[in-house]
């Protein structure tokens, strides 16, 4: 089981990772390749170094973003939480799905720091 943390801004992909509202916290079966629960997390105030430490304590083990600034990929690296990063605009189902059939396509880093 993998328990994916992607932020959210209206229902979609937010593609600036700290100052997202929510987080869609979906857990998966990457063998079965299905998603047996989905919810929704508020993300904390915007901390440098904080969201590692956040979604480690509530068992995110991977995240699926937009972009993401190599400090950040560094912290969640040291955690041992897989970061994707250059995820399209899509909604967190549809990315978790292309995610568990080795469909999710990338693009670039959409973080500039």
């Amino acid at each position: 089981m993998i328990k994916i943390a992607i932020p959210v801004h209206d229902g979609m992909l937010n593609t600036h990772f700290g100052h997202c509202e929510k987080f869609s916290i979906i857990d998966a079966d990457e063998t079965a390749k299905t998603i047996s629960q989905t919810s929704e997390l508020e993300a904390p105030p915007h901390e440098p170094g904080l969201l590692p430490k956040f979604l480690g304590e509530r068992g995110v083990n991977m995240i699926i973003a937009g972009g993401m600034g190599g400090r950040a990929q560094d912290l969640f690296a040291e955690r041992n939480i897989k970061v994707i990063f250059g995820a399209p605009c899509d909604t967190p189902e549809n990315l978790a799905k292309s995610y568990l059939e080795g469909k999710l396509v990338t693009g670039a880093n959409a973080c500039d720091h």
